[in-house]
Formats: structure tokens, C-alpha cells, sequence
């Protein structure tokens, strides 16, 4: 039995031990365009989901998450925070979803079924976020549980949505709202003064394809 134990606390160090030169040595490449082995992909999003699970069996639904009033609010909020990474019913992939890995979820992708959304999955992602994924955690912009909800409520909508309810949808919400209360208006921005653009070589030009800057 000793023997056993002796056996496997050395086999344990030799293997930190190994893990800590290929550290130490970067030989791991960290950079965004070489994807995880099959294997290590595997085991982060096994252990991603086993976390998420085990801290979302105390969340209580909202028994009002179907309601319309929380889809349309959920949906200003969508379109300006979630839908550059997320997309929208038909939208092609955005500039910054392609840049990013793991790419996020479309979640204007219809799923097997209406139903098959985890609302209280959702609601944690949303507030907490995913470390070392691109995925923020919204309540640390000050982003309130009921605006989650709301959040969480339009998640539920979208799938089913096509591109011009969509738009419609965003068009009759409030914006960008953090408070999630009906009736929460944010503040009107204060002006700013344009300023003439620079022209010459010093002038920028946002224009990947052909590569002028």
C-alpha cells in the first residue's frame, strides 16, 4: 500500500514537474489564432460546465420571464453590448467575433428546441462572466440582476426571431439600459464637438481588406 501511494505522489510530481518547464520554457502558445488541442479544448469546457452547474442549482427564475415587457427591454441592452460577439438572426460574423477564441456562441442560432435554453445558465454567465474567454462579467459595469433578467428573458426570444422582427424589437426598447426597471431612462449624453479630421499621412483609414492605414 505504501508502495502504492509512494508510486503515485511521484508520478503527480514528475508530471507538475513537466508541466512546470513547459511553462517556464513557453513552449504553450497563448496567442488567439492557434486553437487547443481537441484534448485540452475538451477539458476546459468539461470543467467550464461542471463550474457553471455546480453554481447555478440556487438561482430562482424569474416566474415572469416570458414576459414581453422583459423581452423588449432585454433587447436594447442586446444590441448594445452582446451583439458584436453574439450576432443577430442573419447577421454574417462580425470583425471582432472572428478575432476571438474561443468564438463565442451565435446565439441567434434556433436551437433544437424553444425550451432548451438554460435561463438560470444564462443569468450566471451574464452577471459573472468567463475568465480568459473574451465573455465579461456584466454586473461589474454596475449592470443590476433585473436587467439581466431581461437579458436572459430576450436570449430565450431571439432564436425564433427573424432579422426585421429583430430590428423591430431593438427599435421599440429602451437602449441601453443597466437598471432593467420599466420607466429607467439613462441620462441623454453630453454633446461632443467634432473636431475636422486630419488629412495626410498621419490620417487613418479603417480599411482591413486592402490594408490602408
Amino acid at each position: 500500500m505504501c508502495r502504492f501511494i509512494w508510486g503515485a505522489l511521484a508520478t503527480i510530481g514528475l508530471g507538475a514537474a513537466t508541466a512546470g518547464i513547459v511553462v517556464v520554457a513557453g513552449v504553450v502558445d497563448v496567442g488567439a489564432d492557434t486553437p487547443h488541442s481537441s484534448f485540452t479544448y475538451q477539458a476546459l469546457t468539461f470543467a467550464r460546465e461542471r463550474a457553471i452547474a455546480s453554481r447555478t442549482g440556487e438561482i430562482q427564475i424569474p416566474a415572469d420571464l416570458a414576459d414581453p415587457e422583459r423581452v423588449r427591454r432585454g433587447a436594447g441592452n442586446y444590441a448594445a453590448m452582446c451583439v458584436n460577439c453574439h450576432l443577430s438572426p442573419e447577421a454574417p460574423d462580425s470583425e471582432i467575433r472572428k478575432g476571438l477564441y474561443p468564438t463565442p456562441p451565435n446565439l441567434s442560432e434556433k436551437p433544437a428546441a424553444p425550451s432548451s435554453r438554460d435561463a438560470a445558465r444564462d443569468f450566471w454567465i451574464i452577471k459573472h462572466g468567463i475568465k480568459a474567454s473574451g465573455m465579461p462579467a456584466w454586473s461589474k459595469g454596475g449592470m443590476e440582476d433585473e436587467a439581466i433578467w431581461d437579458l436572459t428573458a430576450f436570449l430565450q426570444k431571439m432564436p425564433l426571431l427573424s432579422a426585421t422582427a429583430y430590428e423591430q424589437l431593438v427599435a421599440a426598447s429602451d437602449g441601453h439600459s443597466h437598471g432593467g426597471l420599466e420607466g429607467h431612462e439613462e441620462a441623454p449624453a453630453a454633446p461632443v464637438e467634432e473636431k475636422p479630421v486630419a488629412k495626410g499621412k498621419n490620417a487613418h483609414s479603417h480599411d482591413h481588406g486592402a490594408h490602408k492605414h
